[in-house]
């Protein structure tokens, strides 16, 4: 018998073990042995193994990868060097992503439902059969004269896809191609467009910046460009020798705060009453940027227009925002506020960065004025496309699209009111997502309804209501990979394949300069799937007339390749690189032509676009003038005359009494689910989910330990959380690094539908908020409901 040494025994052991490993990670590893008594098993890797670029679609960062594919199936996915908003890393969900592609529970046929809605009978049908339906629907609309009745909820729209969805919605006649972008960063964007006069979220050129003051800015979680804020904070912390401080202004400390510098923890939904009070340290202490303020500034100083004085910002922040009012308000000390200001006014470049949404969705118009209000901070020092400060996304030159013909039906269409209310019911909003179920139940004609990328009876707040609208709604159908919780009662549910399996482009955003990434199939895709924009370019050609013509290619690949052609390669190149770019931000002028086609005012629509940056809102003005104080008191405001225009604080209309729920609740997007409904049923990211409070598999709802005292809760009690809308069940983790009058619900858990590993696993916090909308933004509210904690 042969004696082996403990050293022998753990070397062999450990490759032992290891080649197990691997041999189960990565099927492209066949074992080879000559005998089932062969004692030491070989092995032989894949006889062809290809690289591929592609970006992932799991958050709104878009980093590059690149898959490793051998003998035609992928076995591993790593961060592509090439792509600047990853640099080659990736995280977890990225690492994971083969989960999405191989995951058993993925539809792989396009089904019609048999049964009720909801109740899980469906039938195979033949992709001919879908597209005949769904364009003799639309056909049908088109001649009775009502193409509005068609609208188009998606979710995350990368590169060109967002264009697309809209041209189609035109040529078919209707306005209703609604985004769910007022779930989270359209706060931001109508901030920036309201103060800058550019409708977008701002980049942060942190890597240069040597003060971050972060309103709620989840900077190593969420965010829209997450994998971007961890690498500018990662270097400005380390990558160079003068170090940066970081200052994160939230109610819950989390990773962000725990790796700051300082955290201020802030009354919730006060956040624009302490950037005011910033502002009041900054202008009588005179450390603002007077250049900037006065020679490329509007507002800030009293003016007159046709004879009628108006307020400026400077005086009104004067008279209304004294810090130690603002301690009152805000929880955060008046020597702290001045001290905070007074560090980051000496301490340039430096930003003042708006969060995704966190305290901008607190149910009222306070919550655009708190983005406005911070956004301002940079501007007060001269920071507007400035290194180190906020910088303004540049991007590629696209083709434009071909013009629609002339179609009056299709034209008629496109002059109804959006089903979501936005533009009317809601004169600030752009979209107004949450609300399109409110409307339906409230009479709205909608026949049929197309979601990609969307799954509200999950995503919005109070969601539930969606699946009564659904029922008032004849035809629905939904493109996804699962059967997910708002697919479960669609008429059609028609495979899309994953994003490692399609054609899609992705603009490169979080770094200012332009560039474009290609997301492209990896290998062939693996079922009965096709492209959401496949189908409706051969839904268009089977419509024909008007609605084919505006669509004149055979594929999506073709539409990308058509978008893509002016932008500095070739199709080839593209495709083998996965990314191309102009690399270098180059800041305009001051006042000079490029300041005023691209950095200050030129997606404004009303008021001028002369490069100067809004103290005192003109577009907001042009929107609002006309209303009566009746009307502007219906949009929850609270003043009158100059004070609309400029950004002041409105106390958020919080759900619930005080005493009856004493709890804000927060519901956070945690870096390891992120906010794609589909990665709940990816069981790696399931089991790393909760490390930081040592649970896995399910969610749970933290609380600071003074409050669990209070209401004698211990850790790992099973808990109810109920609000005036309703109740969940989930157990409770203590964290000290929370304010007492906040508890904090993870998102993506409590799914009712996904696959195997997403279904019935811990609680959806959004079941019970409100789901009310913003009366004059559109914009869902997500922190104004109160609740109560109790054990179970």
């Amino acid at each position: 018998m042969a004696h082996f040494t403990r050293r022998q025994f753990l070397k062999i052991s450990g490759a032992t073990a290891g080649v197990a490993a691997v041999a189960g990670a990565v099927p492209g590893l066949t074992r080879r042995s000559s005998t089932i008594e062969a004692a030491t098993p070989q092995f032989q890797t894949s006889g062809e193994d290809v690289i591929v670029p592609t970006v992932c679609l799991l958050c709104p960062s878009g980093c590059g990868m690149l898959a490793r594919v051998a003998d035609g199936r992928v076995v591993k996915m790593e961060g592509s060097p090439m792509h600047p908003i990853n640099l080659g890393a990736l995280c977890p969900k990225g690492q994971a992503s083969l989960e999405l592609l191989y995951n058993p529970d993925r539809l792989k046929n396009p089904l019609r439902r048999s049964g009720e809605r909801g109740s899980g009978q469906w039938r195979e049908i033949t992709w001919d059969e879908a597209i005949t339906e769904v364009a003799q629907r639309l056909n049908d609309l088109r001649q009775a004269g009502h193409p509005e009745q068609a609208a188009l909820l998606y979710g995350e729209t990368r590169g060109q896809l967002r264009s697309f969805f809209d041209r189609f919605m035109q040529a078919v006649g209707s306005p209703n191609a609604i985004s769910k972008d007022s779930l989270n960063v359209e706060a931001a964007k109508l901030a920036t467009y309201y103060t800058q006069g550019i409708y977008n979220f701002p980049n942060y050129d942190l890597e240069n910046s040597n003060y971050i003051l972060s309103f709620g800015a989840n900077l190593l979680e969420a965010g829209p460009w997450v994998q971007r804020t961890v690498a500018g904070q990662s270097y400005m912390r380390r990558g160079r020798a003068t170090r940066g401080k970081i200052v994160v202004i939230d109610p819950r400390q989390g990773i962000t705060g725990a790796k700051a510098d300082e955290w201020i923890p802030i009354v919730p939904g006060t956040d624009a009453a302490l950037a005011l009070g910033m502002a009041h340290v900054l202008i009588k202490a005179g450390l603002i940027d007077f250049e900037f303020v006065h020679e490329y500034g509007f507002g800030f100083e009293d003016f007159s227009t046709d004879g009628v004085k108006h307020k400026g910002f400077k005086n009104f922040v004067l008279e209304n925002y004294d810090p130690r009012k603002v301690e009152k308000i805000t929880g955060v000390p008046a020597t702290t506020i001045s001290r905070l200001t007074g560090e980051f006014a000496k301490n340039q470049p430096g930003v003042a960065m708006l969060a995704g949404k966190g305290g901008m969705l607190n149910g009222s118009i306070g919550g655009l004025y708190a983005g406005m209000a911070v956004h301002m901070l940079n501007a007060l020092v001269g920071n507007i496309d400035k290194p180190g400060g906020v910088q303004t996304q540049r991007y590629m030159p696209c083709t434009s699209w071909p013009e629609l013909s002339s179609d009056p039906v299709a034209e008629a269409g496109r002059q109804q009111q959006r089903l979501d209310g936005a533009g009317s019911e809601y004169p600030l909003a752009r979209h107004a997502y949450q609300a399109v179920a409110d409307h339906v139940l409230n009479g709205a004609s909608v026949d049929t309804l197309f979601l990609t990328g969307a799954n509200p009876v999950f995503e919005a707040p109070g969601g539930q209501r969606f699946i009564d609208a659904f029922s008032k709604i004849p035809f629905i159908v939904s493109f996804a990979s699962f059967m997910d919780d708002s697919a479960q009662y669609a008429d059609l549910v028609l495979p899309e394949p994953t994003f490692l399996e399609r054609w899609q482009d992705d603009h490169i955003e979080g770094i200012g300069y332009p560039g474009i990434a290609l997301r492209q199939p990896v290998i062939e895709p693996l079922y009965n799937t096709m492209n959401t924009a496949d189908f409706f370019l051969r839904v268009a050609q089977t419509m024909g007339g008007p609605v084919a013509a505006a669509f004149p290619w055979g594929s999506y690949e073709e539409v990308l390749q058509y978008r893509l052609q002016n932008i500095g390669t070739d199709w080839d190149t593209l495709k083998e690189l996965g990314v191309w770019m102009v690399p270098g931000y180059h800041p305009a002028r001051r006042g000079n032509e490029r300041w005023v086609q691209e950095v200050v005012g030129s997606d404004r629509l009303s008021a001028p676009r002369d490069g100067r940056f809004d103290f005192y809102a003109r577009e907001l003005s042009c929107a609002l003038d006309a209303l009566s104080p009746e009307q502007l008191a219906a949009l929850g405001l609270s003043v009158t005359g100059d004070a609309v225009y400029l950004p002041h604080y409105e106390a958020p209309p919080y759900q619930g009494d005080a005493n009856d729920y004493p709890l804000h609740l927060n519901v956070i997007t945690l870096m390891s689910l992120g906010p794609v409904s589909a990665a709940a049923n990816m069981p790696t990211l399931m089991e790393i989910s909760g490390m930081t409070v040592g649970e896995t598999w399910r969610g749970w709802v933290e609380m600071n330990p003074e409050t669990a005292r209070k209401h004698f809760l211990q850790k790992d009690d099973e808990v109810v959380v109920e609000s005036p809308f309703g109740r969940v069940q989930t157990r409770l983790k203590i964290v000290p690094g929370l304010r007492p009058d906040t508890v904090n619900m993870p998102y993506n858990f409590g799914h009712t539908a996904g696959g195997r590993y997403a279904k019935n696993r811990g609680a959806n916090g959004l079941t019970v908020m409100s789901g009310q909308t913003e009366p004059a933004t559109g914009l869902a509210a997500f922190t104004n409901t109160r609740v109560r904690v109790r054990k179970a």
